[in-house]
């Protein structure tokens, strides 16, 4: 008998979400956080909280929590319904490049502190001083390399095909 599902099956798209969010859990992301991201990002469309809470088969606040957690991080996109008081979430164009190289701001407020840590220990010459010098030469050199990464990924993006925005639904077919 032939297999009559269709590709995006939901058992399969379910199991995609679940096995995704345990990996992500695993390094440390919250796993209903990363749920609710891989549940968006499997959508065809925006989906509201209610829609996401109803996918994963969780509360409203579960929801709330997670999306609120994941637009902080470029993640996702809010967006106002029209004429209604409720959101949609879609996950933006480019949602790794947006959440891991261009929130690097966190490298430069180490970078300050350390410095300043630096300074109150008494320069290099403390052994103190030249642990914090350490790791603040690290973090520059961090900051360094993601910004070369974030300009190699936009040429392999763009070499890839994938720096335009999806094709629409007819096109799929």
């Amino acid at each position: 008998m032939p297999d009559d599902r269709q590709p995006g099956h939901d058992d399969e798209v379910h199991l995609f979400v679940e096995r995704m969010a345990m990996a992500f859990a695993d390094v440390g992301f919250p796993r209903m956080a990363a749920r609710v991201l891989f549940a968006v990002m499997s959508a065809d469309g925006p989906l509201t909280a209610a829609q996401i809470g109803e996918l994963l088969g969780v509360s409203a606040a579960a929801v709330s929590g997670a999306v609120r957690y994941l637009t902080q991080f470029g993640m996702l996109v809010r967006e106002p319904v029209p004429r209604s008081r409720r959101d949609h979430y879609r996950v933006p164009d480019n949602p790794w490049y947006e959440g891991t190289i261009t929130k690097t701001s966190l490298y430069k407020n180490f970078i300050d502190i350390a410095d300043a840590g630096v300074d109150a220990l008494g320069g290099t010459g403390t052994p103190g001083g030249e642990r914090v010098a350490e790791m603040r030469d690290f973090f520059l050199f961090v900051q360094e390399e993601i910004d070369s990464l974030g300009e190699r990924w936009r040429v392999r993006r763009a070499a890839t095909g994938h720096a335009g925005p999806p094709p629409a639904e007819a096109d799929r077919r």
